[in-house]
């Protein structure tokens, strides 16, 4: 055997001009390629079944040997390939990749290497689309079988417009499922073609509950407090909850105009401008940071609509404070950097607009519940605005403003399907100080921490005047006699004789049932109220699926109540999954598919 030849001869070393061999280099027999040799022929081998895999197989001229096993070609099976079939449209829904990555022959020269076939062809455009559809019906069955077996279903809904213009509608829904963990699914990002009056938005909603067969099981609806959706829930058979994020959103927005703050942040919105809307002035800011031991950081800009995007912009001009002044001086230009008074001003004002960022991330959940958190929320949000003597004018009338809007508002919400949700709501906090409190819903969802001073109870309403606290104890009285009322009778099986005087004892008989159903709905309330109140790490989720026999009753008024959202959050949600499927390389995307894709997404992702 030629000692200068490698592989059967399909490689040789190379020949430098003194006529030496250099053996770190080796020539391939077939296309004359020059590659590096360490004395391993795994990269020759690749390189083979890459560049020829017919010729690879076969000997070189002059030679009648065949190649050995190790290059014979491997041939991927009919089952494996459609499993991977499965999981790129699978891939492709989940990530809402666009169907034509399966044309891209990077990911297919991936799949050969990792497979060892490299006869492997990526499956067609049609297939994907076929098998997407084919897990978007799977799927949609498991959601509506679901749907089928809970009683009581919340939904959420909101309009988006996408980047071809064009009007969506997008509904999610929420419920407790037989374990009592919430769940959350998408229902459907529908087309819209007409103008949003009430009676258009009314009809798409009900729509929705037909298309799904829960119109029977629809109890509450929540959105943003637009006038055409109020309008709209009129006409619904559905209880509407108004977004209390919204809420609170509208009125720090109101309590900013026209403001002592007006100054400082009209400063702070120029310096972000100057820097995010230039790359050359950013880098001398990020320079600044590192120079002053900072952490490099963007500004953050001001939207009107962007929750909480006032705060994260005053927060970060305060910790950028030095960095950015000495990079204004680099350029002469007239734009100013706020005072160290006026520095103190936004201190003051970040510090009270932390609590509202609070109640926003708190409220904004799906897998956990938020509903009854509103009212304590509230009530925090009420406390922390009260005056103090060490409060300056500016802050003063910023509170004062703020609390004004806010009861204002208030009013405008559905007070008393919030106060049922949080009298079912069995935890509370036995400190009766201010503490830092964690809210954990779930064992899998990622616990909030939100400082609450005094009002962390919520099933003996804390929150509440005690003439409130006897009302709601009265609706929910009123809620078991109506469920009693609307119970099927049970079948009597029994024949027995009729009785000489029938008439007088059906009467008895009836103020007798009547008297046992009174004393039994006032039973479950009192075994309800007597129940020991839960510490605030528990979750109320939890407490219900192990009490629910013996509180059966209270048990379905917290399936229906509990589950409603405190926010539209999760349907905006979905406008977020659906600016990655309505991207400008697919505005052109069929109102089918786009509902298609973004609701597979979002039933996927949650199985993680």
């Amino acid at each position: 055997m030629d000692s200068n030849k490698i592989l059967n001869g399909k490689f040789t070393f190379k020949k430098l001009p003194n006529g030496s061999i250099d053996k770190t280099k080796v020539i391939c027999g077939f296309c004359g390629c020059e590659l590096s040799y360490h004395r391993s022929t795994s990269s020759l081998k690749y390189h083979l079944m890459a560049k020829h895999t017919a010729d690879g197989n076969s000997p070189l001229p002059g030679q009648s040997q065949a190649t050995m096993d190790v290059f014979r070609q491997k041939h991927m099976d009919t089952t494996t390939k459609n499993k991977l079939t499965a999981a790129i449209a699978k891939w492709v829904a989940t990530a809402c990749r666009p169907v034509n990555v399966v044309e891209d022959e990077g990911l297919a020269d991936i799949i050969r290497i990792a497979s060892n076939d490299w006869t492997y062809e990526l499956p067609s455009r049609a297939t994907i689309t076929s098998n997407v559809q084919k897990l978007y019906e799977t799927e949609k069955a498991k959601v509506q079988q679901a749907l089928d077996n809970t009683k009581a279903v919340a939904l959420t809904g909101d309009y988006w417009t996408s980047v071809s213009n064009h009007n969506y509608l997008g509904v999610t829904a929420h419920y407790f499922d037989p374990q009592w963990k919430l769940q959350a699914h998408a229902l459907t990002v529908l087309k819209t073609e007409e103008r949003h009056f009430a009676d258009a938005v009314a009809e798409h909603f009900m729509q929705v509950a037909r298309e799904w067969d829960i119109e029977q099981k629809v109890v509450s609806l929540t959105t943003d407090s637009a006038r055409n959706m109020i309008a709209a829930a009129r006409q619904l058979p559905f209880v509407h909850v108004p977004c209390i994020a919204h809420s609170v959103h509208r009125a720090v927005t109101v309590s900013l105009t026209n403001s002592p703050f007006d100054s400082a942040l009209a400063k702070c919105r120029k310096v972000v401008g100057h820097f995010k809307h230039s790359p050359a002035n950013q880098a001398e800011l990020e320079q600044q940071q590192v120079t002053h031991n900072k952490k490099k950081e963007s500004l953050a800009q001001e939207v009107s609509t962007r929750w909480n995007s006032t705060l994260e912009m005053i927060k970060r001009v305060q910790r950028n404070a030095e960095p950015l002044k000495d990079a204004l001086a680099l350029h002469t230009t007239n734009i100013a950097m706020p005072t160290v008074t006026e520095l103190e001003k936004l201190k003051k004002l970040e510090a009270v607009l932390e609590h509202c960022r609070y109640v926003s991330e708190l409220l904004g959940g799906e897998k956990f519940v938020s509903c009854s958190v509103v009212l304590p929320a509230l009530c925090h949000l009420s406390r922390v605005m009260e005056v103090t003597e060490d409060d300056p004018a500016y802050t003063i009338k910023f509170k004062g403003t703020f609390a004004a809007d806010m009861e204002g508002r208030k009013e405008k919400t559905n007070i008393t399907w919030l106060r049922v949700a949080t009298a079912l709501d069995p935890r509370s906090d036995s400190n009766e100080i201010g503490v830092l409190s964690q809210f954990c819903y779930t064992r899998t969802c990622t616990c909030i921490k939100v400082a609450f001073h005094f009002i962390s109870r919520f099933k003996d309403l804390k929150c509440l005047s005690k003439p409130d606290r006897a009302e709601v104890w009265g609706t929910i009285r009123a809620l078991l006699q109506e469920m009693v009322r609307e119970r099927p009778a049970q079948p009597d099986n029994k024949v027995t004789p009729e009785p000489p005087t029938k008439k007088p004892t059906l009467m008895l008989t009836n103020e007798s049932s009547s008297d046992e159903e009174e004393d039994s709905i006032d039973q479950c309330l009192r075994r309800y109220k007597s129940e020991p109140l839960t510490g605030m790490d528990d979750c109320p989720q939890e407490w219900w699926s192990t009490h629910e026999g013996a509180h059966s009753e209270m048990a379905r008024l917290a399936r229906k109540y509990l589950a409603t959202p405190a926010t539209s959050v999760p349907s905006e949600r979905l406008f977020s999954l659906s600016g990655h499927v309505v991207q400008k390389k697919r505005a052109s995307l069929l109102s089918e598919n786009v509902n298609r894709l973004v609701c597979l997404s979002n039933w996927l992702k949650a199985k993680k």
